[in-house]
């Protein structure tokens, strides 16, 4: 079963990705939609992450996300990824540089996310989970490649995919972000809105 919509959020670690990636997999659940959540594969990693990455550990988390959004995209009409390939992309970028060969691969996956919703970190330092750095710089430097690859080439290519969430008040992005990839959905969603 091939996906109708297939939406990626992007950006840094410790950005919130995860939490906003449920909130819209609940209101496409009480839209009445068939979703699947492919979230973060790097925790599963054999190998070093964070600033400590090797080649092989990135090589392995991109080859493992686009395999669990291929199993998603199986079981689903609708997939909400946490995170693309590219945000993983730039970890390798910080650590070893542009790798030209793995960059054609890399867009040609891009293009099969539908919309691309960018996510900039909180102001505060990042919460303590044991996994993600706690290194404030390293997750500005995170961000800060993610907009520049997506500003040249070949990711310049996806301009028209990528929308940057704005404002304080994230408490309402789940609903832009729902609002954006399902417009179709929105009457239905609201009909089932308690009133109140």
């Amino acid at each position: 079963m091939g996906s109708l919509v297939k939406l990626a959020l992007i950006g840094t670690h410790g950005a919130g990705k995860t939490t906003i990636a449920y909130e819209i997999c609940s209101l496409l659940k009480r839209s009445r939609q068939n979703v699947e959540l492919v979230r973060e594969v790097a925790r599963r990693s054999p190998f070093p992450v964070n600033a400590n990455t090797t080649l092989e550990g990135q090589l392995w988390i991109l080859h493992t996300q686009i395999a669990a959004e291929l199993e998603a995209a199986n079981s689903a009409s609708n997939v909400v990824c946490d995170r693309s390939v590219l945000d993983n992309y730039c970890y390798l970028v910080n650590k070893f540089g542009r790798q030209p060969e793995l960059e054609a691969w890399l867009l040609w996956w891009m293009k099969t996310y539908d919309l691309l919703v960018g996510i900039s970190p909180f102001a505060e330092p990042i919460i303590r989970d044991g996994f993600r750095s706690e290194d404030g710089a390293f997750q500005r430097r995170i961000d800060e490649l993610l907009k520049h690859l997506l500003e040249q080439p070949p990711f310049d290519a996806l301009r028209e995919r990528v929308v940057w969430m704005e404002g304080s008040d994230r408490s309402q992005w789940a609903e832009r972000i729902f609002a954006a990839a399902f417009p179709a959905l929105i009457d239905s969603h609201n009909a089932k809105k308690p009133v109140r």
